[in-house]
């Protein structure tokens, strides 16, 4: 009976695992709609199996109670129980930049299902600013250190999105030392405080020419090797959480597994984002035909406490396209249960210091 009752148990799981990497190839690879059939972004979507907390998003700047409220609606959609809404990494010169107070009112009325992180327009484009004039002053670092903290008193819940190595796109390209003095300011000013810095950074393990694809300008024609700069961030304060975003979405091919897992032994403050984009899905990708790539399996299993789930998706939802969160539930859906919980809600909670009850906080349309 035992012995039967194993095989049983074996055929769910495997069956359940096919029903999962079913359901992605057919999202994935649907193709463009042909005559009377459905278009991949009509799709009936594929909610998560369990909760889990998108720790990073975009949102409409322009529209933010449209923003709110087609997040809120994306909620029961995917089965998660929270999403975290950040600014985009941006600079002075770029015009159209803002930050978190043209969200953060509308956020607020609705505590348990959403957070703002702060920064990316202002404290991001005053590290930029920075580099690019040499000046990091006392008189720079009391302005820095003054406006990161009246964003934790406006409500933030950290500091992102800050860049370190960003290309052109919707704000310019940006480069900026990872142990630049505002970036150990505003390590020592999170770790203060209990909140994460989410950071932004191309993989350059060394100094390379401008991976092919990309456009010089507006990007820069030689790449800054960033890996070294990035481990002293790391070390500076071992009580800062320092994110590392868009795990999966690798534009210089340099953010293998391999570098993930040697940075992750050496930092017990480093944390990543897990991001699949169905539409630029970039190098390093880590699925194959909609199943989950072994190496990248290996990597959650042995760092169960340092994943979370950051989609880079943006609301509202683009119309006519699938959506990146979409890709990153069919990846989570593959994870056995125990790692979907870890990486699902509580990695966040621990990460951000929320109270355990917003992982339960699953809203209904």
């Amino acid at each position: 009976m035992i012995r039967s009752s194993r095989k049983i148990t074996m055929g769910v799981a495997f069956s359940m695992v096919g029903i999962v990497v079913a359901l992605a190839v057919h999202v994935l690879f649907a193709g463009q709609a042909q005559p009377g059939e459905k278009s991949p972004a009509d799709v009936e979507p594929v909610p998560a199996l369990t909760p889990y907390i998108d720790a990073h998003t975009h949102f409409d700047q322009h529209d933010a109670d449209g923003a709110i409220r087609a997040a809120l609606a994306a909620l029961g959609r995917q089965n998660a129980a929270k999403i975290l809404l950040l600014m985009p990494p941006d600079t002075f010169d770029h015009p159209g930049h803002f930050d978190a107070e043209v969200i953060l009112a509308a956020a607020k009325k609705y505590p348990n299902k959403l957070a703002v992180l702060g920064g990316g327009g202002t404290l991001n484009a005053m590290i930029q600013q920075s580099v690019a004039s040499g000046n990091a002053g006392p008189e720079v670092q009391r302005k820095f250190k003054d406006r990161a903290e009246e964003l934790l008193r406006e409500g933030v819940v950290g500091f992102g999105e800050m860049a370190a190595e960003h290309f052109d796109g919707a704000t310019p390209y940006q480069y900026a030392p990872a142990d630049h003095p505002l970036f150990l300011l505003l390590a020592d000013i999170a770790a203060q405080h209990n909140v994460p810095i989410d950071l932004h950074m191309e993989a350059v393990p060394e100094t390379m020419p401008l991976p092919a694809g990309l456009k010089s300008p507006p990007n820069a024609p030689q790449l800054h090797e960033n890996i070294t700069a990035f481990e002293r961030l790391l070390a500076h304060n071992s009580r800062a959480k320092i994110i590392w975003a868009h795990a999966g979405a690798d534009g210089t091919g340099y953010r293998t597994p391999d570098l993930c897992r040697r940075l992750l032994q050496a930092h017990s403050n480093l944390y990543m984002e897990i991001k699949t984009d169905p539409l630029s899905p970039g190098k390093n990708y880590p699925l194959a035909d909609g199943k989950l790539k072994p190496e990248w399996l290996k990597l959650f299993q042995d760092f169960p406490d340092r994943f979370i789930i950051g989609t880079d998706q943006h609301y509202p939802e683009p119309k006519g396209s699938q959506q990146r969160w979409q890709t990153v539930v069919l990846l989570f859906n593959q994870l056995p249960s125990d790692l979907r919980r870890k990486i699902g809600t509580e990695n966040v909670l621990h990460i951000y210091g929320m109270p355990a009850a917003s992982s339960s906080n699953v809203a209904n349309k």
